[in-house]
């Protein structure tokens, strides 16, 4: 945990901080679980995919057509990546 003066933007940062984290993860294994079950058939796969949907479908609509490859989640985890790297530059200052 950061040390800084206000408790209240610490609590605020880490659980914002938590959540991007415990998201990149499920992303990741969204992308992981498509490789086994390519139809969501498997609870956890359609929980990963309720999940993750808001957040890698409006990165999947603005990005051009692959073929039958998929790069929105990369540019998701990507994107959770830059904004936690922000995050953590405005907290400490």
């Amino acid at each position: 945990m950061l040390l800084n003066e206000s408790g209240t933007r610490l609590v605020l940062y880490d659980l914002l901080d938590t959540f991007l984290m415990v998201l990149m993860f499920a992303i990741i294994g969204r992308s992981l679980m498509s490789w086994f079950d390519r139809h969501g058939q498997n609870p956890v796969s359609r929980f990963l995919i309720q999940f993750t949907e808001p957040f890698v479908g409006p990165v999947r609509s603005v990005m051009p057509q692959m073929g039958m490859l998929d790069l929105s989640p990369m540019v998701t985890v990507f994107l959770i990546y830059m904004i936690r790297t922000l995050l953590r530059q405005a907290v400490t200052g």
